[in-house]
């Protein structure tokens, strides 16, 4: 049987972005409301499987309803811009599902959505239409079935006309008389003063309508009674202003809503642009898109040991290889092989050595040409190919191209940054993807040997063919210096450290789960006490129970399972009861104990004692690098149990200390030189503290009078300029209203009209050039910055402001490790360069080295990039990372 889902867009977007904390993508594009949005569709395609569908939207602020009365929905708060650019995003997000939506100039997604069920209805069609706002109760009928989000957006409540009847004891059509004498405060709705819900349920049992309560006014009493006929004419209004209006002229043929599923192309794509990774897990898109129109010929040899020696012969000094290995941490990954290819004018020939072959006797030559600095070769992604050789003994040397690296240069936001992907971009021979080769998770297998050798041929060929086409587009794009001086070395400088990895003293840390166990005990201890019971804290049911039966506390958000006992909720509880602080303090214990106790416990390598990060240098649009297995960028450090984490990361060798040197305010330093503001510049050439020198000017006191506050606040407001903030993010931050938030800005700009002078300019050059660069011309495209839509544009504005900074600060740092490591080789020291965590690098260091490196680490950071404003670098030592900070 058909059914049509209709979704008020606008609605479940605000509840969305509410409902979820602020999540954002390697972008900075916000991602929340989008992801709250995305999931609420899956799960109404599993459980509903519609036959048709839509989405409806408002199409602007003003319709007709504001010619009746100005103020409707006038007491609205400005939507977030952090919210506002999500919406293009819902939209292109709803193309890729292939879901149909629509909007119309004058009128609110209200009526679209009334005009359509009145449609049903008359047709006898089922509609199950979602939405957040009770207005819709109005359209329930034997046909329309109306699904309610509660507080989150998981969960929904379903109404029909008797649900209706036994909830409020009204009709549908009698809603649009209960906001008539109510009002409705989200929308301006005046209704009638001191009228709540009780009251008019109570009217309308009596009356029945907003009409038959005015005409027997003189039976209510008091001040009711002067209420009422003192404000007839606003209840008659309101309900009108209430009434969904169900004639909009539009197309409401059953066909044009069908729904035939998505585009898994499309969504897929969209997914990876969102960095929605649990959601790519979890659905099987299928096979990933191939240009069939480009694939070329190929003749892929198997190389066997009889002909190994044979083939290796030809082997020129330049080679386009692949080195193939299966698992995502590269430290761990299982050699597959290796392949190059030959094009030698008359046919395309590809050899493949398998692992076996290529680790025994007959290996051996193969495996000195790829040790040889003097024979180049041109790869895709050589940080992962050098670690996965090395991990079998074998040296990667001579690596003149890296494709990936070039690829994320030339376009950072590129949502499919693989080989099958980047082919496809540039229309050159087709490389399937690797799921379809080998499988995914229980189907993986390796393919016969033909099947084998020839797609890693072709990723071979497809190799040789994409780098003259990169280093050509570097050279439009003068990128050739961060290329080749700074990205393709650090490649080299990462796989080195991370070979090397940092040890873990595991006595230590298993002693430090103890200590945490002992404390959750304790803290456990003292619930049960506060609560008067014991229970399961780890169990939500258990503990909403608690906090919301047995000590009463208000209950904010309820599910289909019981009450939401969310981080969210929890923090607005915490000053009602002590029980909540304690909870809170034994769930961030409980992460620590699991997340970082036993997580780096099962990531040291038996054989090194020691945790091997990876570092991906193609991910953040910024520039930043990124840590994985284990992400050591993601210690917490604001526990004092967190810090102590630190405690156990120690030197490899006895009497050997660990060297940590930290990057100063270093976006700040970023920004003064670049926006050339005066106050900026002087703060930090007289070496000011930069938070106290904001709150000076700002708040306009001398520096005695900036108290912690003061500092606190600029400090927010210091790096919230930096990284893009909004009123609303600001007034989250420091728990100010965004009215405060939005002034305490414009007084920032007041006084640094430098800053405010370079983000008005860089929006402009942005317009002009399509794209904004670092000072190292680090390119972020912004192709939103001429965009029609206010959302889309305003997004591209914040980030053309902020990549310029925040992105030049990476380039610095990774200069300065780039630097560090030839400094270390020019001065034959033992000291070795560890981990790079944000601004700050990690040495290990002899106890004869400790004064030389104290003396050169700032030195070499400080001298990494000519600003007019000082860099500056703090470094201290100690026997633990935690003793060095």
């Amino acid at each position: 049987m058909d059914k049509l889902i209709i979704i008020d867009g606008n609605s479940i977007a605000n509840r969305a972005f509410y409902a979820l904390p602020l999540l954002s993508n390697s972008n900075g594009l916000h991602t929340n409301a989008v992801y709250g949005f995305t999931t609420m569709l899956l799960k109404l395609i599993e459980e509903e499987k519609p036959t048709h569908f839509l989405v409806a939207f408002d199409a602007g602020k003003i319709t007709f309803r504001h010619k009746e009365y100005a103020e409707y929905k006038g007491g609205r708060a400005k939507t977030p811009p952090e919210l506002s650019e999500q919406f293009p995003l819902i939209k292109e997000l709803l193309t890729a599902f292939k879901i149909p939506q629509f909007e119309l100039s004058g009128y609110e997604a209200d009526d679209i959505i009334g005009t359509l069920t009145k449609a049903a209805d008359e047709k006898g069609e089922k509609v199950l239409l979602v939405s957040g706002d009770k207005d819709m109760l109005q359209l329930a009928s034997d046909h329309v079935t109306v699904a309610i989000t509660r507080k989150g957006i998981s969960e929904v409540e379903l109404y029909n006309p008797q649900e209706i009847k036994e909830r409020y004891g009204l009709t549908p059509g009698q809603i649009i008389d209960l906001k008539g004498l109510m009002g409705d405060t989200s929308d301006n709705i005046p209704g009638i003063p001191g009228v709540g819900e009780k009251t008019a349920l109570k009217m309308l049992h009596e009356y029945g309508s907003v009409e038959e309560v005015l005409a027997n006014s003189a039976n209510l009493k008091g001040k009711m009674k002067e209420k009422v006929e003192e404000h007839a004419k606003d209840a008659i209004m309101s309900k009108e202003l209430a009434t969904i209006f169900r004639e909009v002229p539009m197309e409401t043929q059953w066909d044009t809503f069908r729904y035939d599923g998505f585009d898994g192309q499309a969504l897929s794509g969209m997914f990876r642009k969102l960095e929605f990774k649990s959601l790519l897990e979890k659905m099987d898109f299928g096979p990933g898109a191939v240009n069939e129109e480009q694939v070329e010929t190929l003749e892929a040899v198997a190389v066997s040991e009889e002909n190994l020696g044979e083939l290796i012969a030809k082997l020129t000094d330049s080679a386009a290889i692949h080195v193939e290995a299966v698992g995502e941490n590269p430290h761990q990954a299982s050699l597959v092989g290796v392949v190059w290819f030959v094009d030698d004018g008359a046919a395309n020939v590809s050899y493949y050595v398998p692992s076996e072959l290529l680790k025994s006797a007959a290996g051996e030559p193969l495996r000195v040409w790829l040790g040889d600095e003097a024979k180049k070769k041109q790869l895709f992604d050589l940080h992962r190919a050098r670690l996965v050789l090395a991990w079998q003994g074998i040296t990667l040397a001579g690596v003149d191209f890296d494709a990936l690296l070039a690829a994320y240069l030339l376009d950072p936001t590129e949502s499919n940054l693989s080989l099958s992907g980047l082919t496809f971009k540039y229309g050159l021979p087709g490389v399937k993807t690797d799921e379809e080769v080998f499988g995914k998770g229980a189907k993986f297998r390796l393919p016969d040997l033909a099947a084998l050798s020839d797609h890693l041929g072709r990723k071979a060929m497809a190799i040789a063919r994409i780098v003259p086409v990169l280093r050509d587009e570097l050279e439009k794009s003068e990128m050739q210096s961060l290329f080749y001086e700074l990205e393709q070395p650090l490649a080299g400088v990462l796989a080195e450290m991370e070979l090397r990895g940092i040890h873990v003293d595991a006595e230590g840390l298993k002693a430090l789960g103890v200590e945490l166990v002992k404390q959750l005990d304790t803290i456990m201890t003292s619930i049960y006490k506060l609560a008067g019971v014991e229970f399961n804290i780890n169990s939500p049911k258990q503990l909403g129970e608690i906090l919301f039966e047995k000590l009463g506390l208000p209950a904010w958000k309820k599910t289909k399972t019981g009450y939401s006992t969310d981080a969210e909720v929890l923090e607005r509880l915490a000053p009602y009861n002590e029980i909540v602080g304690q909870i809170l303090h034994y769930r961030q214990l409980a992460k620590l104990q699991s997340t970082y106790v036993e997580g780096l416990l099962k990531e040291v390598r038996p054989e090194t004692g020691k945790v091997h990060t990876y570092y991906r240098q193609t991910i953040a649009a910024t520039g930043r690098l990124s840590s994985q297995f284990p992400n050591l960028q993601n210690i917490p450090i604001r526990l004092e149990e967190g810090r102590k984490i630190r405690k156990v990361f120690v030197p490899s060798e006895p009497g050997w200390y660990i060297l940590a040197a930290d990057y100063s305010q270093i976006e700040l330093r970023v920004l003064a030189h670049i926006s050339q503001d005066e106050k900026l510049k002087e703060a930090f050439l007289q070496n000011m503290d930069i938070h106290t020198k904001t709150a000076m000017d700002v708040f306009g006191v001398a520096e005695s009078a900036v108290d912690a506050n003061m500092r606190r606040q600029a400090k927010a407001v210091n790096f919230g300029i930096v990284y893009g903030i909004s009123d609303y993010g600001l007034s989250q931050n420091l728990d100010i209203t965004r009215k405060d938030a939005a002034q305490f800005i414009e007084q920032y700009f007041a006084v640094f009209q430098g800053v405010r002078k370079y983000m008005d300019d860089i929006v402009k050059d942005a317009r002009r050039d399509g794209y904004v660069t670092t000072l190292l011309q680090r390119r972020r495209y912004l192709p939103e910055i001429t965009a029609s839509n206010f959302n889309l544009r305003s997004f591209a504005e914040r980030t053309a402001m902020n990549t310029p900074i925040q992105g030049t600060a990476a380039d610095i740092i990774k200069l300065a490790m780039v630097q560090m490591a030839d400094r270390l080789k020019q001065e034959g020291l033992k000291s070795r360069m560890l981990l790079q965590v944000h601004d700050e690098l990690v040495f290990e260091v002899p106890e004869e080295e400790l004064e030389t490196m104290r003396r050169i680490v700032p030195e070499v950071m400080a001298a990494a990039l000519q600003l007019d404003v000082p860099l500056s670098a703090d470094v201290d030592f100690g026997l633990t990372w935690y003793d060095a900070k």
